[in-house]
Parts: structure tokens; sequence; C-alpha cells
């Protein structure tokens, strides 16, 4: 008798078919870019998705500085972090944090949209951005793919 054998794959370093991705962020929405990159980060568009395991993609992200935010968020979204001294909690609106560095605001929403644990700063060394067109992963030839078609 044939009889079928259905078996859970469980991707491993191994296995995981990581690629190189190249997303351009040009008037794309900040919360909206973010949570797809997040998920191309973590593999949860591919098939053979693991919770525990690196399956995710290369995403190198261009064009940092043409982002947007809806609202009155560029002035009301705040940044805040600690010195490590007694009064030395910190403040700064995205937009403060925009004409400072560009890559950082889309590297900070990215980040708090992965695990927060080991597994998620791993996946987090697999993000690359850059403002401007020009990126140095030209050598990996990232595939460019258009955020607006993902789900």
């Amino acid at each position: 008798m044939n009889t079928l054998s259905y078996k859970t794959i469980s991707a491993n370093k191994a296995t995981a078919d990581k690629k190189w991705l190249l997303v351009d962020a040009e008037g794309q929405t900040l919360g909206r870019l973010a949570s797809k990159v997040a998920k191309l980060l973590r593999g949860k568009h591919k098939p053979n998705y693991t919770p525990h395991v690196d399956c995710g993609d290369n995403v190198v992200i261009i064009n940092a500085e043409k982002i947007n935010l809806t609202g009155n968020k560029w002035e009301a979204k705040k940044y805040i972090r600690h010195t490590g001294y007694p009064g030395g909690q910190r403040e700064l609106n995205a937009r403060e944090l925009f004409t400072k560095d560009p890559a950082r605001l889309i590297e900070k929403s990215v980040k708090g949209m992965l695990p927060k644990n080991k597994l998620g700063a791993e996946l987090f060394r697999n993000l690359k951005v850059y403002t401007g067109a020009e990126h140095k992963q030209e050598a990996q030839k990232p595939a460019a793919i258009n955020l607006n078609e993902l789900k």
C-alpha cells in the first residue's frame, strides 16, 4: 500500500535559502516599510519558515532620506535614550533624528519590529540601510523587490 507521509520540514542554517534583496524607500511610509522589511528579514514570506532559525533574507534599503511619515509624526514622535548618568534622559523627535542620520530612523523602526532576543540581534545584522541610491553590496547582486506587491 502506498501511503503519503507528511513531515514538517524545519529549516536550519544549512537548508535556509538566503537571498539578497534591494528595497527602494523612496515615497514609502516609515511604519509600513519597516513591517514589510521585518517580515523579509524574519523569513515569514517563505514556505519553510521556522520561528527559532534565521531563515530570512538579507535586505539592502536605499534612498533612506526619501521616507515619509504621516500626520504630525515628524514633530510628535519621540526617540528617548539614556546616557547612563543621573538625569541623563535625552529626547529627539523624528525630524531631529532624520537630520542627523536618515538611515537610523529606518533602522530603529525595523529593529523595534524584530524579536527582542539573540535571534533578533542576528536578524538585524542582515539589514543594511543607505542614504542615496548607491550601496556597498553590489558584489552580492541584490534582487530589486517592490514592497507594494507584498502582503
